[in-house]
């Protein structure tokens, strides 16, 4: 299949791997289907393969996020493969630099260096990761400037320089659930992902945010926004809507505090969760489309029409493993229609 960016009326399509463990299965596995389900994405058309820091979570396997990428990059030989994203609290700048610099030396023109200011993991294992809180998160700005600086040619004369990383073109995104990272973003000219998959609450605020605050930059001209979403698309809307079970139970895990591995899907979810319960996963689920192709594509386009994304990664926390690749086949097939008339 020819790929999303020999078209540009298509909107291009992209992939967020939160690395599932599976019950029964170990972390192992989980690197193996990773790297599986990036060489489909390649083969497929998909223009990115992202991976999220967390840590202290018994289902997702992507806390070293930076080895993953390799992982990855290494097993594919086109598709962008990035942090959505890399924690930026959670490390010295330096560290980073030096980690991102040595991926694009190791696979050049492929690396993208995704950025969050969230723990992605509990305030103890926060603790853990960075020792002390201190101003963890406020302190976001003056962080993505010192990275920055690490990888600009101009450092070349500074007592602390990142080798390798510095003078390298490592794309640079912020991500967020909010509008400070979409303000930033846009004051700084840098491409903006917003995770509606799982905080939709702010899109629309942070997107327009995003575009009134942009100012062209050396990096882009004209803002450039992301959005994540689930995905769950099947041969038909009764079994896409039986594996997104697992996604759900996922999810009330989350609101319960419980710490799991991805389970298998469920027959009826009413006896799994109360009514509560059911809203809150819901409003955390906002914009997951779940399907048979028809039906996905249908909400996917109208999602794309009222956002006016320039691209959408898709998220798909899915048990099977051959489930999962044919709903990335199927969602890669839709010809979604990039809408360009910003509001």
């Amino acid at each position: 299949m020819a790929s999303n960016s020999q078209d540009s009326s298509r909107l291009p399509l992209s992939v967020l791997d939160l690395v599932p463990v599976v019950s029964g299965k170990t972390p192992g596995d989980s690197f193996k289907n990773t790297l599986d389900l990036a060489r489909h994405a390649e083969r497929l058309g998909y223009t990115r393969y992202w991976m999220a820091e967390h840590h202290n979570m018994a289902g997702i396997a992507s806390s070293a996020t930076s080895v993953l990428i390799s992982h990855v990059a290494a097993g594919t030989s086109t598709i962008r493969v990035g942090s959505g994203g890399i924690m930026l609290p959670n490390h010295a700048p330096l560290v980073i630099a030096e980690q991102f610099g040595t991926l694009e030396s190791l696979y050049p023109g492929r690396i993208d260096l995704g950025l969050g200011r969230a723990p992605g993991t509990d305030q103890l294992t926060a603790m853990a990761l960075r020792r002390n809180l201190e101003g963890a998160g406020e302190d976001f700005a003056q962080n993505l400037a010192e990275l920055r600086q690490y990888l600009s040619i101009e450092n070349a004369g500074s007592k602390v320089r990142a080798i390798p990383g510095e003078g390298l073109d490592i794309p640079i995104w912020l991500l967020g659930s909010s509008t400070y990272s979409a303000q930033l973003a846009g004051l700084l000219g840098l491409p903006f992902s917003f995770a509606s998959h799982f905080a939709p609450n702010l899109l629309f605020a942070a997107l327009q945010v995003y575009r009134d605050s942009f100012r062209p930059s050396g990096v882009l001209r004209e803002p450039y926004a992301m959005a994540c979403v689930n995905v769950i698309a099947a041969a038909t809307d009764k079994e896409a809507e039986s594996i997104a079970t697992s996604l759900y139970t996922a999810f009330l895990n989350v609101i319960k505090g419980t710490r799991t591995t991805l389970k298998p899907p469920v027959e009826n979810m009413d006896s799994v969760w109360n009514e509560a319960e059911r809203y809150a996963v819901q409003q955390m689920l906002s914009y997951t489309f779940v399907g048979s192709r028809e039906t996905v594509r249908a909400k996917i386009q109208a999602f794309a029409d009222d956002t006016r994304v320039d691209e959408i990664m898709a998220a798909g926390m899915i048990y099977d493993h051959d489930a999962r690749l044919k709903s990335y086949e199927i969602l890669s097939e839709l010809n979604l229609q990039k809408n360009e008339v910003y509001i």
